[in-house]
């Protein structure tokens, strides 16, 4: 491949993921990692570095080098016999094979126009998920890496649920992918689980003082809502989910045979649904922030359930106006954001979010801080235009591809 240009960038302060992930992680003030005199060992006890990490700039045979340097060093520590390491190999070896197995689409169904629900082998996924956790799928060798939340897993079949709704030439091309298809490749899961509090008088009557925590779920925001508002569930949590849609078209999971149907029926007094869509034609007219509103007031008033925490998952707009809503009202409000990432692993900075901690603005990226992020925090003045960065490039890129 012919390439025109090399742009190495070196920055001039520590790298700011570096020390968000690890405070303990000593950088220099040009953001590489320092190592112990005559090693490759970091400031923190069984870490060690190299290459680029530590170096700025490192050939790839300087790079090999400190990885051969370190693993000498990291057996050196290990208090481990060579038949030990022999069979920690080999078991390695045995769950990289397993990682490595295609992953196949087992199953596709169209849940409604442009949406579409996968699913896909890939057992060590499964075995990991957890609650609000999310995937990095490569569709094709040649494709884009495109971020989408798990929505359902099993561990035992060793299959994932996920759900792509139809929007840039990707999605719209992986949408066209028939069962017996394969993704080139799945990394994760990726991203901060969930964290589930408990609230012990989830029991209790709205009358009674009883709390829930308010899930609002925009779209396709439905489906990453539903295993985060499951766990909450399992943990006697009363929930309160406001699901919205365009129009009645656009509904799933609903019926007493999906998901949120057979949801409602396993925890018939813990589970409250609110349907609302923006023509009227299914449940409350309006936007999820209509029936979130009375909600707020009756609780204000002590006529209703006081809310505990509100979950925000959907159309980054929507997110705003639920965190905009909740602020006045002093209700802890989550949002699970689905932000612009390449390798969704901290490195690229693509997923920038930028926070107001103590009066600073600070930057925190939603691959590895989130996907989940307090929304009365997120400076989103600063973050929604991010969204609209690629529009032109996106119809460019739908065009040409046969999409627009």
């Amino acid at each position: 491949m012919a390439v025109d240009l090399v742009v190495m960038a070196l920055g001039n302060a520590p790298n700011p993921i570096i020390k968000d992930s690890e405070p303990n992680l000593r950088t220099t003030r040009w953001g590489t990692v320092e190592l112990s005199r005559g090693s490759q060992q970091t400031s923190v006890a069984g870490v060690y570095s190299g290459g680029d990490a530590s170096r700025g700039g490192s050939t790839a045979i300087n790079a090999a080098g400190d990885g051969q340097a370190a693993a000498r060093e990291i057996v050196g520590d290990m208090d481990l016999s060579a038949d030990d390491i022999r069979a920690r190999v080999a078991s390695a070896g045995r769950y990289s094979r397993l990682g490595a197995a295609p992953k196949t689409l087992l199953g596709k169904k169209v849940l409604a126009d442009g949406i579409v629900e996968f699913i896909v082998h890939a057992p060590l996924i499964a075995k990991a998920a957890r609650a609000g956790q999310f995937v990095r799928v490569l569709p094709w060798a040649t494709g884009e890496l495109i971020p989408l939340t798990l929505a359902d897993w099993d561990a035992k079949e060793g299959t994932i649920c996920l759900v792509v709704q139809g929007l840039g030439s990707s999605s719209l091309a992986v949408n066209r992918m028939r069962a017996g298809d394969a993704f080139a490749g799945i990394a994760g899961p990726l991203g901060r689980p969930s964290v589930v509090h408990p609230y012990p008088d989830a029991h209790s009557s709205p009358a009674a003082g009883g709390r829930t925590v308010v899930f609002t779920a925009g779209g396709v925001g439905l489906p990453p809502v539903y295993p985060i508002m499951r766990e909450h569930l399992r943990a006697g949590n009363h929930v309160t989910l406001i699901a919205g849609f365009r129009s009645a078209d656009m509904l799933f999971w609903q019926r007493e045979d999906e998901r949120i149907g057979l949801l409602q029926a396993s925890y018939p007094a813990l589970l409250e649904v609110i349907y609302t869509s923006n023509d009227g034609s299914f449940g409350v007219k309006g936007f999820v922030t209509g029936p979130l509103e009375e909600l707020l007031e009756k609780g204000r008033r002590g006529q209703g359930r006081d809310i505990a925490e509100v979950v925000t998952i959907g159309p980054p707009q929507m997110m705003r106006a639920v965190c905009d809503l909740t602020r006045p009202y002093g209700v802890r409000t989550i949002a699970s954001l689905n932000a612009i990432m390449v390798d969704a692993t901290g490195m690229c900075g693509a997923c920038m979010v930028p926070v107001n901690i103590d009066g600073a603005l600070v930057r925190k990226h939603a691959c590895i801080d989130g996907p989940e992020i307090d929304g009365h925090l997120i400076d989103w003045d600063k973050f929604l235009p991010r969204f609209n960065q690629f529009k032109a490039q996106e119809q460019a890129s739908k065009q040409r591809h046969g999409f627009a």
